[in-house]
């Protein structure tokens, strides 16, 4: 049996994507892997042992398998047949393609809807004939066994790794994996980071302070008091900040503010800042300004889009949820008065070197293995 040409197999249109999605589903018992893949082989496959091997399967269940599809269809040779209890409305097969109509953007079946809802999915299931009727809480419980959440979305950014990007990128982690010791040699590192237009808002009504079983709450209207421009850097060996709050974003008023960064490290022999490509860091005074300094101070750009590579952003993100994101300010000079103020809180009680531990090796590891990133020949 095992060597003769099998039966007349056609594994259908509809179901070849079905059976991929369980084989990537990581939540798909090894019994129903095991017969999906038989079914996907099996469709290029022209004689039993062959395929029985690749498989890792012996010949008679390859054939029980096959022959389940061909006389009651996909559902039959995947699962079990039923068993005692009360058994399940929708079928598995039902509900993987409702989690793949879940998947796709609603455009490509006709509507118009930026992303889906569970009632909408519950229309557009109906309409594609998976179901006669089925009630938008059944959807929920059924994306929510295949750990779909079709209303949340992330965003990223692109980051097109050339030869400059991967440069720059080796040079900041080179420097990270060093801190301590370019310390102890008079080579001082600082992240510096800038957090432009943040908003001086009033509440109308003082915020009502937490209580037993009670949340602390805020007015939700506000007036609004113009915008400041926080400038910061982070020493990255210590963790300590250094912060100041700019008229402007422009590098007019971020030269000035840089030598007022590095003058307590006049010490240091040389300094490395660590900084993102915004336009007032590379406009062309601001280049003249650091080749004047140099080669005592050493200027890194993170590369384009990757500014996440600059420590100052974890202190930014820290600094902002303990002191700025609750509070209440009259007036600029007040919310500028409080920063100032609390970078000096911050440097006595939290401030820390941040534990960084992607390094050079790390990064050209996910360089190598990550088929999505975008990536330009030299």
């Amino acid at each position: 049996m095992g060597g003769r040409k099998p039966d007349s197999f056609v594994l259908k249109k509809e179901d070849k994507p079905i059976l991929q999605d369980l084989l990537r589903n990581g939540h798909t018992s090894q019994r129903v892997a095991r017969r999906a893949r038989i079914l996907l082989c099996r469709a290029d496959a022209h004689r039993v042992n062959p395929l029985a091997d690749k498989v890792a399967q012996n010949r008679s269940t390859v054939w029980r398998v096959c022959e389940r599809y061909g006389q009651y269809g996909l559902e039959a040779a995947l699962y079990d047949a039923p068993r005692s209890g009360r058994p399940h409305i929708f079928s598995p097969v039902v509900r993987k393609r409702i989690e793949r109509l879940a998947r796709q953007d609603p455009a490509t079946v006709g509507w118009n809807l930026s992303h889906w809802s569970t009632r909408s999915l519950e229309l557009a299931a109906v309409e594609q004939k998976i179901v006669t009727r089925i009630d938008h809480s059944t959807v929920n419980t059924i994306l929510n066994a295949g750990h779909l959440q079709p209303h949340r979305l992330r965003y990223w950014k692109t980051t097109v790794w050339d030869a400059l990007a991967v440069t720059r990128a080796l040079k900041i982690l080179w420097y990270y994996e060093r801190i301590a010791a370019l310390w102890q040699r008079g080579i001082v590192t600082i992240a510096v980071d800038e957090k432009p237009g943040l908003q001086v808002l009033e509440r109308d009504w003082p915020k009502q302070l937490m209580r037993s079983g009670q949340i602390e709450r805020h007015e939700f209207e506000y007036d609004r008091h113009g915008t400041i421009n926080l400038l910061v850097g982070l020493t990255l060996f210590n963790g300590r900040m250094w912060a100041e709050c700019l008229d402007k974003n422009d590098g007019e008023h971020f030269r000035p503010a840089i030598r007022r960064l590095l003058h307590p490290y006049g010490w240091a022999q040389h300094i490395v800042l660590i900084m993102d490509n915004g336009p007032s860091h590379t406009s062309g005074e601001t280049r003249t300004f650091f080749q004047n300094l140099a080669p005592r101070i050493r200027v890194l750009f993170t590369p384009f889009n990757a500014s996440w590579l600059n420590q100052a952003e974890l202190l930014l993100q820290a600094f902002t949820g303990r002191y700025l994101r609750r509070g209440s300010w009259t007036a600029p000079a007040a919310m500028i008065a409080h920063i100032l103020a609390s970078s000096v809180e911050y440097n006595d009680y939290f401030a820390h070197p941040f534990h960084w531990e992607w390094t050079r090796r790390d990064f050209h590891f996910w360089l190598n293995n990550t088929p999505s990133l975008i990536r330009c020949k030299t």
